[in-house]
């Protein structure tokens, strides 16, 4: 029996809505590539990364020297150490010429960081205890620590290496590597010992983060943001987080899945932040502990100043720059770090401080934790 032509269109409406349905059911397939558990894949390099890293290492030890009242420090040689002049610098280590902190430290950023070198080496020039409008060393209450404090209470040797972990490494993979600019690039050609451009930029990000190739397993030499997400790791969980997304990413562009990339951007965003907020938490929890401590507040809470200005530098941030400025306000009286004063730190705005900022990020249940 033939067909009408009615019959016909019916016959194949119903075919069309069948076949569509059964697509829209269609799982989509698993990826058809291993992630590997270690960073072991072929055509890896960041050494200037690592470089970096130990550049900072550097300038941490020569401003720790500050320490002990009668130690001056140089602030022409932390600048050169900062741009990695290497005839003023005095580097124990050695370092390519092209490599240096400053040029890839937010550019906006570079200025102050400069200004905090110079305080802080005026302030090592004390011979007399720091007190409020006085610089110099203050030793704790028990006499087992002492730090060097500015007139303003700023342990400026410690807004400087925190400051520049968020400045320079964390900006740097957040917002420069993990952009479209680093990774909207050429990912076919394979230059020997670096893959392509793209896969280049993925494992220069993850330099910046200091961890060993098998990360978490192993957790001998971790620098700056490997040894901060490991202090974190029993409240956050973070250690297998970051180093899951930083694999998956890397793996995802070697077989040009692209989506998968994208994924694991936002992933290792996300962990890092939270590792910067967990950091400022512990800080926080720190200077209200040792309030009357003045050597120990103004440590910890210069350090809490380095992790909270950090995390204006991750493009997909969970609160805006307008609200890093007012935490640093609760936190030191001003987001500029040539008005602040931990002199005059309130109790009250450190509870409020550890409070906003703990919810802003889902962890009220766990801010006395770190």
């Amino acid at each position: 029996m033939r067909l009408t032509s009615f019959n016909q269109l019916l016959f194949l409406c119903i075919c069309l809505v069948f076949v569509t349905a059964c697509k829209d059911d269609e799982m989509p397939p698993d990826p058809t590539y291993t992630i590997p558990t270690t960073y072991n894949f072929e055509n890896v390099s960041y050494s200037g990364q690592t470089q970096r890293l130990a550049m900072l290492a550097e300038m941490k030890s020569y401003m720790a020297m500050s320490r002990t009242t009668g130690v001056s420090l140089d602030a022409a040689r932390l600048k050169a150490m900062f741009a990695n002049d290497a005839a003023n610098a005095q580097f124990a280590g050695t370092y390519e010429d092209s490599k240096q902190l400053k040029s890839k430290t937010f550019e906006q950023a570079q200025t102050p960081f400069e200004n905090l070198m110079d305080e802080l080496a005026t302030a090592s020039e004390s011979t007399v205890p720091g007190e409020e409008g006085i610089s110099g060393v203050i030793e704790s209450n028990d006499g087992s620590k002492s730090y060097l404090v500015g007139d303003d209470g700023l342990d400026h040797a410690q807004v400087i290496e925190k400051g520049l972990m968020g400045a320079t490494f964390y900006y740097q993979s957040t917002a420069v590597y993990f952009g479209d600019g680093r990774m909207n690039v050429d990912n076919t050609t394979v230059t020997d010992g670096k893959g392509t451009e793209m896969e280049h930029h993925w494992d220069e990000a993850f330099g910046y983060f200091g961890v060993p190739i098998d990360f978490p397993t192993n957790t001998d030499g971790l620098a700056f943001w490997g040894n901060y997400s490991n202090k974190r790791n029993s409240v956050l969980g973070c250690n297998q987080t970051a180093m899951d997304a930083f694999l998956k990413g890397r793996a995802a562009i070697s077989n040009d899945d692209l989506t998968v990339r994208d994924e694991a951007i936002i992933e290792a965003r996300d962990v890092w932040e939270l590792i910067s907020v967990g950091s400022a938490l512990h800080y926080i929890n720190d200077g209200i502990a040792n309030f009357n401590d003045m050597s120990l507040r103004s440590h910890s809470l210069s350090e809490a100043i380095g992790f909270i200005y950090s995390l204006q530098f991750n493009p997909t941030k969970k609160i805006t720059n307008a609200t890093v400025d007012q935490y640093l306000t609760l936190l030191a009286g001003s987001a500029d770090f040539s008005s602040m004063n931990l002199y005059q730190t309130t109790e009250a705005n450190l509870q409020q401080l550890k409070d906003d900022l703990a919810a802003a990020y889902g962890l009220t249940d766990k801010k006395n934790d770190f």
